[in-house]
């Protein structure tokens, strides 16, 4: 009763120092993340609210990125603590047997392993896919944030634009260009017209509308044999039906796993991410890290056990664990890119941590016998 009860507390303090870790971690990368997320506003003219938003789906991102990671922290962070409370040896004074610490351990890294298919299957790619939708929607706030004095700006598609003075919502020297049919209804004539330029000395911007004072408009037809040019004092522009540049359609990191799993299989007619045969060994490693990749969590787990064996070398097994497990986790992350190209190769990866798991786990029992 007393043992069910430490390893009770045992479970709770790993998972407890695992969440701390990992919420840490994520919050420190969606930060860094955040700030190339401003682009949003700047470049695209999003409002703030979608910032946040599409900020904050996107952690769900991140979270599966560290969680092998957390894991291995959490348990050496574990062991080394107890270590050095002489805690464990008060366990083994006590009759407790060391394998039994190491079935915890594996028995946490499959919870963590459940956490890990959650997101990674289910959560993650459902979340990214709602933030890529946000963006589809073209939700612009105002076209005013988009402008940056004497630098073009390509944040819409087919339209290009550069001012020389900005101040508040009055522009300077305005330079538009339209090859993306926006201003084809500016032109006299709006049959065969390859781009419009609208050249004015200044204007005012009012959300999704601009006002132009004194320029010209500028129609080149698609034989460039004929250029019309209109001169005018007062022209407003409406930018409502203008479509950011930004990327709409959804990733393959972003598509959920049945799709890409249809789409592998050849099952039914899915996507267009299934189009094509290079696609195809994209999404190989992308399914194989969803669903294969939590699997040696389990390993770091049984890896982090030596550290339960006796030796005069303290220190320096200490060191040579540490660095064998992140190793293994590291390895794990370059090898999966390669998984769509070679069959061995992705065989291997599937395989590898189930022989592990059985050969190190049978050198501790060992081991530990022989103590």
């Amino acid at each position: 009763m007393l043992q069910n009860k430490i390893y009770q507390n045992f479970l709770i303090e790993i998972l407890k120092t695992f969440f701390t870790i990992i919420f840490g971690l994520s919050i420190i990368s969606l930060t860094v993340r955040g700030v190339n997320f401003l682009d949003l506003i700047v470049d695209s003219g999003y409002p703030v609210s979608i910032y946040f938003r599409y900020s904050f789906l996107n952690l769900f991102g991140l979270i599966p990125k560290f969680i092998p990671l957390a894991f291995f922290l959490s348990v050496l962070f574990f062991i080394f603590k107890h270590i050095n409370n002489r805690e464990l040896d008060v366990l083994w004074v006590s009759g407790v047997k060391k394998i039994k610490i190491v079935n915890l351990f594996f028995l946490i890294s499959l919870i963590i392993v459940l956490i890990y298919l959650f997101f990674s299957i289910l959560l993650t790619p459902y979340a990214l896919n709602e933030s890529r939708q946000l963006l589809g929607k073209d939700n612009l706030n105002s076209f005013l944030p988009t402008i940056r004095t004497k630098q073009f700006s390509d944040s819409f598609k087919g339209f290009t634009y550069i001012v020389e003075k900005k101040k508040n919502n009055e522009v300077k020297n305005i330079f538009l260009h339209d090859k993306g049919n926006n201003l084809k209804n500016l032109a006299s004539s709006k049959d065969d017209i390859l781009n419009v330029t609208i050249v004015a000395k200044e204007g005012l911007v009012n959300e999704r509308e601009m006002f132009l004072i004194e320029g010209q408009v500028i129609s080149s037809k698609k034989n460039n044999e004929e250029v019309e040019v209109v001169k005018f004092e007062q022209l407003k522009i409406n930018l409502k039906n203008f479509v950011t540049s930004t990327i709409k359609q959804p990733k393959l990191q972003e598509t959920s796993t049945k799709t890409l799993f249809n789409c592998i299989f050849n099952l039914k007619k899915v996507a267009s991410v299934c189009k094509n045969k290079e696609s195809k060994k994209e999404i190989i490693p992308i399914l194989i890290r969803r669903a294969s990749l939590p699997t040696y969590i389990p390993v770091i787990a049984l890896m982090c056990s030596f550290l339960l064996l006796k030796s005069q070398k303290n220190y320096l097994n200490r060191v040579i664990i540490f660095l064998l497990s992140f190793v293994i986790l590291i390895m794990t992350e370059l090898v999966i890119r390669y998984t769509g190209l070679n069959f061995f190769l992705r065989l291997t990866y599937i395989l590898l941590p189930f022989i592990m798991l059985t050969t190190i786990y049978v050198f501790l029992l060992y081991k530990f016998k022989t103590e």
